[in-house]
C-alpha cells in the first residue's frame, strides 16, 4: 500500500512539473509548482512513516515555508500586474 501511495504521489508531481513547464500562465505555473512540491511533500511523508524515521520531517517544514513563500510572492505579482493592467485600459 505504501508503495502505491508513493507511486500516486510520484506521478501526481510528475503531472505538476509537465503543467510548470508547458503552463501558459504564471499564475498556471504557480498552481503547478504547488502541487508538485506537496506531492514530493507527501511522497516524504509516506517514506518516513514506512522507515519509521523523523529525520526528513525537518525538510518537510522547510517546503512547506519555501512553497508558501513563492505563492505569496506571485501572487502579490500577479496581482499587481493586473491591477496595472487595469489603470491602463481606464
Amino acid at each position: 500500500m505504501i508503495i502505491a501511495a508513493i507511486s500516486c504521489f510520484g506521478i501526481a508531481g510528475l503531472c505538476g512539473t509537465y503543467r510548470l513547464l508547458a503552463g501558459p500562465g504564471l499564475a498556471d505555473r504557480v498552481m503547478a509548482l504547488d502541487l508538485a512540491l506537496i506531492s514530493l511533500m507527501g511522497a516524504i511523508a509516506v517514506d518516513s512513516a514506512r522507515r519509521n524515521d523523523t529525520t526528513y520531517l525537518a525538510l518537510l517544514v522547510v517546503i512547506a515555508i519555501i512553497g508558501f513563500t513563492a505563492t505569496v510572492a506571485a501572487s502579490k505579482f500577479i496581482e499587481h500586474e493586473h491591477l496595472r493592467h487595469q489603470e491602463t485600459n481606464t
